[in-house]
């Protein structure tokens, strides 16, 4: 097919095939941009309703995002040929890099643990891969995994019943490929995450020896050795493998789906100690035993430590109480980091409770003006990490650092914390605390307290009364799913929003008296709205309401306040009472870090950049490896024509994340502000290919194309967008569009969907009308001026 054309994507070359099609790398003549073009085997979609139902599938698989999948753009049809487009990786399979043999275990475990971390997305999207395989996997030349053709296999089984294995490379009837096919798989049960860590054993067995894990030369002996054989050992093998790696590699080949790892999460963090320098240390000098001991064996020695400072504490060995009480000299500490609570319960299903708890204890300590306090979006990317705390503590910029554990059984809950000197690891104090569910928020003030009262912080009044002061107690059932609504919250895509309003909605359902339920409520409706997940007349209104709801039962919320403050700025333009209502939740919470990043975009909007400089500043002193906050950073500097800096500030942001799709579509804004439009254009083409081609990404593409002369792209663009809108299946932006149209010179239309921006009360007019550069050719208009007049916006 090379040469020809399907649908806008003109064949290059043909680069694989396989039993689920052939793959071509090809041009995408509307993006212009290279892609991964796959044709399914012909017949594999029998007619018209198969059609929809891959559609469908696909559309839904397309949603996964994360460095280590490769990502699904396009499903279409033509003349009864019908093709994937997909993301264009450079690089070789990890198939064709076995054929030089077996990998160093350094790289085993470093390409082992990216693969992991895609099953566990996808994983948590609840999608099972159903045939991973070296020849799924492909590796960068900077020696990145990409991970291909999740849940393809499903979409491609045939209909009707499942037929006998006949080859090794492809199944008939059973989605997968035999060599790497789990003993359920075979049986024709029901799958799970579990079945792809089984494949994942396999891949990490073939890396680790150049061997697969059963060599029989015949489907029905291979089949027969999957259900019944034992693999030999990797290290009879190669004596070089480790004992840990061999012990991870069979934990995952146990042909009983309960005795493997039960998420891909568990696995990933093992290869990841296994590769820390402490792991390989310990490696080398002391043999380990099975991983599960080995894990085990790691936190009996967390326990017992913990159990020993309590023990010291208590009988005053050696004067010890006298130092934790602070009777010899306490370090001077001044900024805090609470470490993610370790989930003692070992119960995947926790998780969300055991950092819901850790983000209520940085709340409460949060609070106190003297005390800088790292947010949960910094810590939590400690979490299962294995640095040495010293190291943590620099990384963050603290002098102190809580960590512990949270045990929940039932309707009561458990609170180990110790407080550690970070520059020193020197531990400070340790204590347990137990209460029934209903009183979790007066254990929480109650921790918090304590370590106050420990580093001997300065409390004001208020404060010291607060902390001391009784909490009214929860209904278990309703802050759980408070909790829940918390935790999809925080995951930041259209999905996890719209799970999290659920739960916020069944917390006030069953406790209406729940302050935190329907602050959490109006953070998520905002959140909707700002990610043009929703419009702003069906987000904002919520949004207000909860926001409301949830101050008239407790003014003393700094998150009701900082929600409220934000739909006054963006929806209501009722910027006297978002001004004033920003600076009261600060003075609610100074540690609060998303009031801070709020109030800075208000300031920013208004055009007051030395004073949105310095509250985006102080949002990252408490959460300073927040993507969102060092974008936002690149993006008051751009706004106030500090290009370079601009351009800077990103280039560092993408660094921490090269695929943050705000910071390519704003780094690109700059490009084009310099009129490096070449630039501008790839940023742009990397955000359409993470994001698959939202509004926001096609509309700015749109822009570059057309100041930079490409007149017939952007029309294009500007066509799709409008189909689109038309169409209602995604929310576009009025003001996105006449931001095209200025860059088309057309100032009548433009001003036309400013108006349209205007009546839909466009949130992007409170913060980009009056500084956004694409609009500078209209600013001399009188109809702009009348334009920021009407919002309230100064000149």
């Amino acid at each position: 097919m090379t040469g020809q054309t399907l649908g806008h994507y003109g064949i290059l070359e043909k680069i694989g095939a396989g039993g689920m099609g052939v793959v071509y790398r090809a041009h995408d003549e509307r993006l212009d941009r290279d892609v991964a073009l796959k044709v399914l085997p012909a017949g594999a979609l029998a007619d018209d309703a198969a059609r929809r139902r891959f559609r469908k599938e696909a559309l839904a698989l397309a949603k996964l995002a994360h460095p280590n999948i490769g990502m699904i753009f396009d499903f279409d049809t033509q003349d009864g040929v019908d093709f994937l487009a997909m993301e264009y990786v450079a690089g070789q399979s990890l198939a064709q890099k076995l054929n030089a043999g077996s990998l160093p275990e350094k790289e085993t475990l470093a390409l082992g643990a990216q693969v992991a971390a895609a099953l566990e997305e996808a994983h948590e999207q609840g999608v099972v891969h159903r045939d991973l395989k070296p020849g799924n996997i492909l590796i960068t030349p900077k020696g990145q995994a990409k991970v291909l053709d999740f849940g393809l296999a499903k979409l491609l089984q045939p209909q009707g019943g499942a037929e006998a294995t006949q080859t090794f490379t492809e199944t008939q009837g059973v989605a997968g490929t035999l060599p790497y096919m789990a003993p359920e798989q075979l049986r024709g049960e029901a799958l799970d995450a579990r079945t792809d860590i089984y494949a994942l054993g396999c891949v990490l067995y073939e890396m680790a020896t150049g061997r697969r894990v059963f060599a029989e030369d015949s489907a029905p002996r291979l089949t027969d050795a999957i259900l019944h054989g034992a693999p030999v050992g990797p290290r009879a093998i190669s004596g070089r493998i480790s004992l840990q790696l061999e012990a991870i590699i069979l934990k995952c080949l146990e042909k009983d789906p309960e005795h493997r790892y039960q998420s891909a999460k568990e696995i990933s963090v093992d290869l990841r100690r296994l590769a820390s320098p402490t792991a390989a240390s310990a490696a080398a000098t002391k043999p380990a035993p099975g991983a599960a001991a080995w894990i085990k064996a790691g936190i009996g020695a967390a326990v017992g430590t913990v159990a020993v400072i309590i023990l010291v504490a208590v009988l005053n060995i050696g004067g010890w109480r006298n130092r934790l009480q602070g009777r010899a000299s306490t370090p001077r500490i001044e900024s805090l980091a609470v470490l993610p609570l370790e989930n003692l319960s070992r119960d995947p299903e926790q998780e969300y409770f055991a950092d819901g708890m850790t983000e209520s204890l940085i709340t409460e300590l949060s609070k106190i003006r003297a005390l800088r306090v790292i947010s949960r979006t910094s810590v939590m990317q400690y979490k299962g990490a294995r640095k040495p705390l010293p190291q943590i503590a620099r990384e963050l910029g603290v002098d102190g650092v809580i960590e512990g554990s949270v045990q929940r059984a039932g309707n009561r809950v458990r609170v180990t914390a110790q407080l550690l000197h970070a520059a020193t690891d020197r531990h400070l104090w340790a204590e347990s605390y137990e209460r029934d569910l209903r009183d979790v928020l007066s254990l929480e003030s109650e921790v918090a307290q304590a370590i106050a009262n420990e580093i001997k912080v300065k409390l004001t009044p208020q404060e010291q009364a607060r902390l001391s002061s009784g909490v009214r107690q929860v209904n278990p059932e309703a802050y759980d799913a408070y909790l829940r609504g918390r935790y999809y919250q925080y995951m930041r895509t259209e999905e996890g929003l719209k799970r999290s309003v659920e739960y916020f909605e069944q917390a006030v359902a069953k406790d209406p008296a729940s302050a935190l339920a329907y602050a959490g409520l109006a953070d998520s409706y905002s959140l909707l709205g700002n990610h043009g997940f929703l419009s702003p007349q069906q987000a904002s209104p919520k949004a207000e309401a909860a926001a409301l709801k949830a101050l008239a039962m407790d003014d003393t919320l700094a998150e009701a306040h900082t929600a409220l403050a934000f739909v006054k700025t963006n929806y209501d333009w009722d910027f006297s009472t978002a001004e004033r209502e920003f600076k009261r939740a600060i003075e609610l919470n100074p540690g609060y870090p998303r009031a801070h990043s709020l109030y800075a975009a208000y300031l920013g909007g208004h055009g007051r950049f030395d004073e949105a400089l310095a509250e985006i500043k102080r949002a990252l002193e408490l959460d300073p490896l927040s993507l969102y906050d060092n974008t936002n950073l690149g993006w008051y500097l751009h706004k106030a024509r500090r290009y370079d800096e601009a351009i800077s500030q990103f280039q560092m942001t993408l660094e921490m994340d090269p695929n943050l799709l705000q910071a390519h579509l704003w780094v690109g804004q700059v490009y084009e502000s310099k009129e490096m439009y070449g630039e501008a254009i790839a940023e742009f083409q990397k955000a359409i290919g993470l994001d698959g081609g939202s509004p926001p990404s096609l509309a700015a593409l749109a822009h570059a194309y057309a100041v930079s002369g490409k007149r017939g792209q952007a029309l294009s663009l500007l066509s799709r967008l409008k189909e689109l809108e038309l169409s209602k299946q995604e929310y576009v932006s009025a003001y996105d569009l006449a931001v095209i149209h200025t860059g088309l010179g057309d100032k009548d239309q433009a001003f036309k969907s400013l108006e349209r921006a205007y009546e839909q009360r466009d949130g992007w007019m409170a913060f980009w009308l009056k500084t956004d550069p694409r609009l500078d050719p209209l600013r001399a208009d009188q109809r702009f001026a009348s334009l920021l007049r009407r919002i309230g916006l100064p000149p």
